[in-house]
C-alpha cells in the first residue's frame, strides 16, 4: 500500500507523543520538532495533491482490512486540497506563535499537533466511526488550546465551546444509529449505494438521521441558529488558537459537501439532495447575520469572529445550490476565506498585545508599536475578507454570483451577497479608523514602549496575505482545478469503485 495516506495522521500523533514525554519542559527544543514537523506536513500535503491531481482515487486499508469492514483513508482531489489548506495556516499559526506567545501555558505544541492529527483524519477518513473519532480529538484538542494561557474569560468560552460541541457530539451518535440501523453501514462509499435501496417504510429513520447529521455538521460550521458558541468562543480565544480555528468550521462545511453529494446526491432516490431545502436559506440567514456582526463588533477579535460566520453562510448557501458550478465556487471562496480570517485573527492580536489596558477594542487609544505596518496588514486583510477588489474575496464573490445566476433564488443572493458586502466594508472602515487613524494623533507612549517587535509574526501573518495575493493572481489555474474537484465530487462511481473495488490496497 502506498503510505503516504496516512502520513498527514500519523506524523503529529507521534510528534505529539514525542513532545509530551521528552521535551515538554524544553521549549527550544518543542519549537524545532514543530516547526520541522509543520514543514514537512507541508511537504507531504502537497506530494499528495500532486498525486490526486491525476483524477484517481486512492484508498488506504488499516489493517489491510477491506472496506466496508474496514477502517479506511480516502485520498481524492478535495480531501488533498483542505490537507493542504490546513498545513499551510497551521504552519503559518506556528510560525507566529514561537515567539513567545507559546510559553504562556502548558503543553501548546502537543496540543497543536493533535488539532492538526484531528483535522487531517476528518478530512481523510472514509467513515463516520471514525469521522466522530477525529471530532472528538478535536475538541479535546482545541479545549486545551482554547485556554492556553488561562484567565476567566477564556475558562467560561471553553466551557460553553466544549458543552455545545458535546451535544453536537451526542446527537453525532444517534443520527449515526438511525442511519447504521436501516443500511447496515458507517463506511461513506458503501451508504452511497445503500441510501437508494432503503424501502419507503425506513425513509423516515434514514431521512431523520441524515437532517441530525446535517444539524451537527451546522454546529461545527457555525450556521444559523447553531452560530451562538462562535463569537464569544473566536473572540475570547488566544490570537493564534482562533487563526488556527479559521479552519475548524471548514471540518463541518467539508462533512456536509462530503456527505450530501456522496450519500445523499442525485442517485439518493427519495432522499436526493435532502441538505438542500435547510442548508439554502440557513446560509443566506447566516451570511446576513455575521455581516451585521461585523459592522457592530466591539472588538477586532469579535470582527474577525463574525465574518468567519458570514464566510460560512455564503460558503453553504453556494454549497446548497449543488451544481458543479457553484461546488467549485465554493471551494474558491473556502480558500480565501480560510486564509483571510486567520490572518485577521493573527493582525488583532499584535493590535491587542501592543494597546496595553485598550487591547484590539474598538476605542481611540495613544498610538503604538510599528503601528503603520500593522495597520497596512489590517487594511489588506480587511479588503480582501469585505470582498473589495483587487484582492482573492472580489473574485469569490465573482465566481458566487455569476455560480447562481440560473437559480431560482438568484435575486436574493445577489441582494444579499451585495448588501453583506456593504455592511463588511463599513464595518472594518469603521473599525480601522478608531484604531489606527483617529488614534494616531493621540500622544504616543514612552520610547521605551515603541522597542523593535520580533520579525516571525510579520513573517507569519505576511505569508497568509501572500497566499491571498498568489490566490488572485493564480485564479485561472486554481478555478480551472477547482472545476476538476467538483467533477468528481459529482461523479461519485468513482469514489465508490475505488473505495468498495480495491481488496485492501490502494488504486
Amino acid at each position: 500500500m502506498n503510505h503516504w495516506l496516512i502520513l498527514p495522521i500519523l506524523m503529529p500523533a507521534i510528534l505529539g507523543a514525542v513532545l509530551v514525554i521528552a521535551a515538554r519542559h524544553d521549549i527550544v527544543l518543542s519549537r524545532v520538532f514543530s516547526v520541522l514537523s509543520a514543514g514537512l506536513l507541508l511537504a507531504v500535503a502537497l506530494v499528495l495533491l500532486a498525486m490526486a491531481s491525476d483524477g484517481s482515487v486512492r484508498v488506504y486499508a488499516l489493517g489491510n482490512w477491506v472496506a466496508p469492514f474496514g477502517i479506511v483513508l480516502v485520498l481524492d482531489r478535495l480531501a488533498a486540497l483542505m490537507l493542504v489548506l490546513t498545513a499551510t495556516l497551521g504552519l503559518g499559526v506556528l510560525l507566529y506563535a514561537i515567539n513567545g506567545w507559546d510559553e504562556r501555558g502548558k503543553h501548546f505544541h502537543p496540543l497543536f499537533q493533535f488539532q492538526l492529527m484531528g483535522l487531517n483524519g476528518a478530512f481523510l477518513t472514509g467513515d463516520f466511526f471514525n469521522l466522530f473519532v477525529f471530532f472528538e480529538i478535536l475538541l479535546i484538542a482545541s479545549y486545551g488550546l482554547m485556554v492556553h494561557g488561562g484567565g476567566g474569560l477564556r475558562v467560561k468560552a471553553g466551557v460553553q465551546y466544549v458543552v455545545t460541541n458535546l451535544v453536537g457530539s451526542s446527537l453525532f451518535l444517534i443520527a449515526v444509529g438511525l442511519i447504521y440501523s436501516v443500511t447496515g453501514t458507517l463506511n461513506m462509499a458503501d451508504l452511497a449505494l445503500k441510501v437508494p435501496q432503503v424501502p419507503a417504510g425506513d425513509q423516515a429513520l434514514l431521512q431523520t438521521g441524515a437532517v441530525l447529521l446535517l444539524l451537527v455538521f451546522g454546529v461545527k460550521a457555525a450556521l444559523v441558529p447553531l452560530h451562538f458558541w462562535l463569537p464569544g468562543t473566536y473572540a475570547n480565544a488566544p490570537g493564534p488558537v482562533a487563526a488556527l480555528f479559521a479552519i475548524m468550521t471548514k471540518v463541518g462545511a467539508y462533512s456536509i459537501i462530503r456527505l450530501y453529494v456522496l450519500a445523499f446526491g442525485a442517485d439518493a432516490g427519495d432522499a436526493a439532495w435532502l441538505a438542500a431545502p435547510w442548508l439554502l436559506p440557513a446560509g443566506l440567514l447566516t451570511l446576513v447575520l455575521g455581516m451585521t456582526g461585523v459592522l457592530a463588533a466591539r472588538s477586532l477579535g469579535q470582527m474577525a469572529s463574525f465574518a468567519v460566520i458570514g464566510s460560512m453562510g455564503m460558503l453553504l448557501a453556494t454549497v446548497a445550490v449543488f451544481t458543479p458550478q457553484s461546488m467549485s465556487a465554493a471551494l474558491f471562496y473556502l480558500l480565501h476565506s480560510t486564509l483571510g480570517a486567520g490572518a485577521l485573527f493573527l493582525i488583532a492580536d499584535m493590535v491587542a498585545e501592543r494597546r496595553g489596558m485598550h487591547r484590539d477594542r474598538l476605542t481611540q487609544a495613544p498610538r503604538f508599536a510599528q503601528g503603520a505596518l500593522i495597520a497596512g496588514l489590517f487594511f489588506a486583510a480587511a479588503i480582501a475578507v469585505a470582498g473589495m477588489p483587487p484582492l482573492s474575496g472580489f473574485l469569490g464573490k465573482l465566481l458566487v454570483l455569476d455560480s447562481v445566476r440560473s437559480h431560482p433564488q438568484a435575486a436574493w443572493f445577489w441582494t444579499l451577497i451585495l448588501a453583506t458586502s456593504l455592511l463588511a466594508v463599513v464595518g472594518f472602515a469603521r473599525g480601522g479608523s478608531l484604531v489606527f487613524w483617529k488614534s494616531h494623533a493621540l500622544e504616543a507612549p514612552p520610547p521605551a514602549t515603541l522597542r523593535a517587535a520580533p520579525a516571525l509574526p510579520f513573517v507569519a501573518v505576511g505569508g497568509l496575505l501572500a497566499g491571498l495575493v498568489a490566490l488572485t493572481v493564480l485564479a485561472g489555474p486554481v478555478h480551472a482545478w477547482l472545476d476538476l474537484v467538483a467533477a468528481q465530487l459529482f461523479a461519485p462511481a468513482g469514489y465508490i469503485e475505488a473505495v468498495l473495488g480495491t481488496a485492501g490496497g490502494v488504486r
